[in-house]
C-alpha cells in the first residue's frame, strides 16, 4: 500500500511540501485540504495585487496539483468537517502548512478604536479574502499611518496612493478599489521605531515608492545614517547599503505638488492611540539607536490621523488539538515535528519570515526529514488515506471543491475581470460554490 499523506493548507508551505514528496515518493497519495474553496494560500490573499508577476509561481503550484495521485480537497475545514484526530487516524502523514493568519496586536492603549486595523485584515479586504471581505475600513479622513517597517506596509501604502489608472491592471477587489478611489487621503506615514537600516525593506519594494504618479515621499536626511554600521551581519550589507541609495535619493527630491504626501519615520515608536468614537491622533515616542536596537528616549510627539494600520507581525491562529507555543505565536514543534507522524511546515512552523520562495528551501528540508521516517515504517502498517476521509465527508454532508471544480471558479473570475485587470474574485464562500458547481449545493468529493 503507497504512503497515505495529508497536507493542511494550500499556500506555498504546503504546496513546496506537497511538490517535494511527490518527487521523492511518486507513489504517495497526497491530499492537500483547505478550509477555502480557492487554493494558493498569500499567494492569492496576501500579495499585493499590483505585483502580478510573484503571482506566477501559481502557474508552479497548479502543476503540483495536477500531479497524479494529488488531490485538493478545498472548502474542507479541520474542527467543522473533520477532527485533528481523524486526520491522524487515516494518513501516514500530516504535514500542517496553516500559515500566520492573525495579526499581532499594538498592544497600547486606544489600539482597539475604530479605525485601527492589523495589516492581514487590511491586505485581506483589498485582495477579497472572504474572511475580511466586510472590514469596510475607515478612510475618510486625511490622513494614514501604518505602523511597521517591512514589505506590508510599504505594499499598504503603495496600494492606498496608486491612482486607479495604475491600478488596473492589478487584480484589486471592486469594493476595495471603489473605496480607496472614494478617499481623501493626503497624507500617508510609515513609521518604524528603529532607524532605516533595521528596516526590513526589499530595495525593489522601497524603490517602487519613488515610482508613485500622485504621490511625493518625504524623507528626512537627518534620520539617514553615513553608513550601514558594523552591526548588520555581512549578508545584509549590500540591501541595507541600496536601501540608503534609495532613500537618500527621496530626501534629495525637492517637494512636488502631488496631491498625496508619503512621509517614511524612523526611529519612533507607537504609544497611543487617541480618540473617542474612533482614531484621532497617534502618539509616538521618539527612540535612539543603540546597536541596532531601539531605547526610548521619553519624547513624545502626535500626528492627526484617522486611521492607524499596524504592520508588525502575525501570529498562527491555534489549530484544535494541537499543542501551541503561545510566547512565540506557533504551533509547538521540534525542527517541524508535532508528534509522531505530525509535522508543521512554514510559517506556522518558525514564525513569519521571508518570501514565497523561502518556503521551498523550507519544505525541501522537512521532506528530507519526513521520508527518512517514513522509511522506518513497516509496510503493512500504512493507512486508508483519502477513502476514509471521503466517507467521513460524504456522511457530513460536506461540499468538497475538488482542483476542477476550483478551476471552474478560476475561469469565472477571469471572465467577470473588466479592461486589464487579470480576474475579479468572489469574495463569498457561497459565490465560490456557485461558481465551481453551477448550481448552489452541488457536491463533489
Amino acid at each position: 500500500m503507497s504512503q497515505q499523506i495529508a497536507i493542511v493548507g494550500s499556500g506555498p508551505s504546503g504546496l513546496y511540501v506537497a511538490e517535494a514528496l511527490g518527487k521523492l515518493l511518486p507513489d504517495a497519495a497526497i491530499d492537500v485540504i483547505d478550509r477555502l474553496p480557492t487554493p494558493y494560500g498569500l499567494v492569492r490573499g496576501g500579495i499585493a495585487p499590483d505585483h502580478q508577476s510573484t503571482k506566477n509561481v501559481t502557474r508552479q503550484f497548479e502543476r503540483t496539483l495536477s500531479r497524479p495521485g494529488t488531490r485538493f480537497l478545498g472548502n474542507v475545514e479541520i474542527g467543522r468537517d473533520l477532527t485533528y484526530d481523524e486526520l491522524k487516524a487515516a494518513y501516514d502523514v500530516v504535514v500542517l502548512s496553516i500559515g500566520a493568519a492573525v495579526d499581532r496586536p499594538l498592544g497600547i492603549p486606544g489600539d482597539a478604536l475604530p479605525g485601527v486595523y492589523g495589516s492581514a485584515a487590511f491586505v485581506g479586504w483589498y485582495n477579497g479574502h472572504p474572511t475580511h471581505a466586510d472590514l469596510a475600513p475607515l478612510l475618510d479622513g486625511t490622513a494614514l499611518a501604518v505602523i511597521g517597517n517591512g514589505n506590508v506596509a510599504l505594499d499598504v501604502v503603495r496600494v492606498i496612493a496608486k491612482t486607479q489608472a495604475e491600478l488596473a491592471a492589478s487584480d484589486i477587489c471592486v469594493h476595495a478599489g471603489e473605496a480607496m478611489a472614494a478617499a481623501n487621503l493626503t497624507d500617508l506615514y510609515i513609521i518604524g521605531r528603529r532607524g532605516p537600516v533595521e528596516a526590513s525593506f526589499t530595495s525593489k519594494e522601497l524603490g517602487e515608492l519613488g515610482d508613485l504618479e500622485r504621490c511625493d515621499v518625504i524623507v528626512d536626511p537627518q534620520q539617514l545614517p553615513a553608513d550601514v554600521g558594523s552591526h548588520v551581519p555581512e549578508k545584509e550589507v549590500k540591501v541595507k547599503q541600496r536601501n540608503l541609495e534609495i532613500l537618500r535619493e527621496f530626501a534629495s527630491r525637492p517637494l512636488g505638488e502631488r496631491a498625496m504626501r508619503l512621509h517614511i519615520l524612523f526611529c519612533a515608536a507607537p504609544v497611543a492611540v487617541l480618540g473617542e468614537e474612533r482614531v484621532r491622533t497617534l502618539v509616538l515616542e521618539r527612540t535612539r539607536l543603540e546597536q541596532g536596537r531601539a531605547v526610548a528616549t521619553g519624547e513624545r510627539f502626535e500626528l492627526p490621523v484617522q486611521t492607524v494600520v499596524s504592520a508588525i507581525g502575525y501570529r498562527t491562529a491555534p489549530f484544535p488539538g494541537v499543542p501551541f507555543d503561545e510566547a512565540r505565536g506557533i504551533l509547538a514543534n521540534d525542527e517541524g515535528l508535532i508528534e509522531p507522524g505530525v509535522y508543521a511546515s512554514g510559517w506556522c512552523k518558525h514564525g513569519p519570515r521571508g518570501v514565497v520562495g523561502t518556503n521551498r528551501t523550507d519544505a525541501q528540508g522537512l521532506v528530507q526529514r519526513i521520508v527518512s521516517e517514513l522509511d522506518q515504517t513497516p509496510e503493512h502498517a500504512h493507512k486508508f488515506g483519502g477513502a476514509e476521509i471521503d466517507r467521513l465527508l460524504r456522511e457530513r454532508g460536506a461540499v468538497v471543491v475538488d482542483f476542477e471544480a476550483w478551476r471552474e471558479i478560476d475561469r469565472a473570475e477571469v471572465s467577470r475581470a473588466q479592461g486589464a485587470k487579470p480576474r475579479e474574485k468572489f469574495v463569498r464562500v457561497q459565490e465560490m460554490l456557485e461558481a465551481a458547481f453551477a448550481l448552489p449545493g452541488d457536491e463533489r468529493h
